[in-house]
């Protein structure tokens, strides 16, 4: 098999300020006149609901909302969303929130398509075709899942996340529009915007996608890095580096937080293409174990394993520095890990994994199924054993 790489996004990417106003008739221009909005009760109660129905209103969609969501979801999420859409008999989907009421409606669409239960479908390519029209709208900018192929979930009973990972999981339509994360609280958009800021230092560093191709003929869900995902992954840490604490310090700036819902989309293609990988790998049964959000475990995690990842791309770690701190004149690939760590500790991120709760004792059952994680670890530059993922652990400790 010849080595190749792909590009998928979102059916349509829609960007801008007001944009959501526009999604009433987007769907109704379509056929779309039944819409499940899968949500949750903070958002219903911040307004950020309210604008979306306002626009389904204004065309005449009918629409029916759940607010079950929850951070980090547990599976039985989606299934209670499901059973929601099988009452109602949507024609489209849409996901409003953050990555995981975007996920939640992800599962619900595959479910109300194809039946069966969550665990039918995780995995890589295991959806077998394509699923009812899916619409994902931001709340946060961090998780890029609005145009991804990928909806994660929480197994309690065995205290780990499960990905479900098809083409057929893009959305129909990514509606991005910054005026929806302006509620968002000042600890969200830290965490949401080191998220992003992770998937874009992964998708950059990811192996290169020639060896990737290289490594057999079973389908893969990443492709590994090449010139395109690397330009959106180059724009993204640019912005993330002006941007973040801005947007956190000042939830009024508009300037900044367009930037950061334009950074974290960006940040989504080039992941859902190239990949994520080992940081992603750790944060699984971490954030399933202690209930941290997604972002806040990836971003303590981050600078450990760009540490253990530097010496399979140094001339990277350089180019991160100088796009992360434009007027420090970065030469040396440390001060890549030491950028992100600076940034990291300006918008609060925690820094020790004793600081989220984690005991020591912990670490062997967390390494051992990082380690069984092999979709994200073929895509890290970097090969890592059980020890070394030990190792990373016990000096994130």
């Amino acid at each position: 098999m010849s080595a190749a790489w792909n590009f998928f996004s979102a059916g349509q990417i829609l960007y801008g300020r007001g944009a959501v106003g526009r999604l009433g008739d987007w769907l109704r221009t379509r056929g779309l006149v039944r819409a499940l909005v899968v949500s949750d009760r903070r958002l219903v109660e911040s307004g950020v609901v309210q604008v979306v129905t306002e626009s389904l209103q204004g065309s005449q969609v009918n629409y029916q909302v759940f607010d079950g969501g929850q951070p980090e979801p547990a599976v039985e999420v989606a299934v209670r969303a499901t059973e929601l859409a099988r009452s109602y008999q949507p024609d489209v989907v849409v996901g409003l929130g953050g990555g995981s009421n975007m996920d939640v409606a992800k599962i619900t669409a595959v479910l109300f398509t194809h039946g069966g239960e969550p665990s039918d479908y995780f995995g890589f390519d295991r959806v077998p075709g394509p699923v009812m029209p899916l619409v994902c709208l931001p709340t946060t900018a961090g998780t890029g899942s609005e145009v991804s192929h990928a909806a994660v979930l929480t197994d309690l009973q065995n205290a780990t996340k499960v990905s479900t990972l098809s083409q057929y999981l893009r959305p129909r339509l990514a509606l991005v529009d910054p005026q929806l994360t302006d509620s968002c609280p000042p600890r969200v958009t830290a965490d949401a915007g080191i998220d992003a800021l992770t998937h874009a230092i992964e998708a950059f560093t990811a192996r290169p996608w020639q060896e990737v191709s290289r490594q057999g003929a079973e389908p893969v869900g990443y492709d590994g890095s090449y010139p395109l995902c690397e330009a959106l992954a180059e724009r993204a840490i640019r912005t993330i580096g002006r941007f973040l604490h801005e947007a956190v310090a000042d939830h009024r700036s508009p300037e900044a937080r367009d930037a950061m819902s334009e950074a974290a989309t960006l940040a989504g293609l080039a992941f859902s293409n190239s990949g994520v990988a080992l940081v992603h790998a750790l944060e699984y049964p971490l954030g399933a174990a202690v209930h941290c959000s997604h972002g806040a475990g990836n971003g303590l995690l981050l600078p450990h394993v760009m540490r253990f990842n530097l010496p399979a791309c140094p001339e990277k770690f350089v180019q991160i520095a100088q796009w992360l701190e434009p007027d420090a004149g970065h030469r040396d690939p440390h001060e890549g890990i030491a950028a992100v760590e600076r940034l990291c500790r300006r918008v609060g991120i925690p820094e020790r994994l004793r600081d989220l709760g984690v005991r020591r004792e912990q670490l062997p059952e967390f390494a051992y199924k990082a380690a069984a994680i092999r979709r994200l670890r073929r895509v890290n530059p970097r090969d890592a054993t059980y020890q070394d993922i030990l190792s990373i652990y016990e000096a994130a400790y």
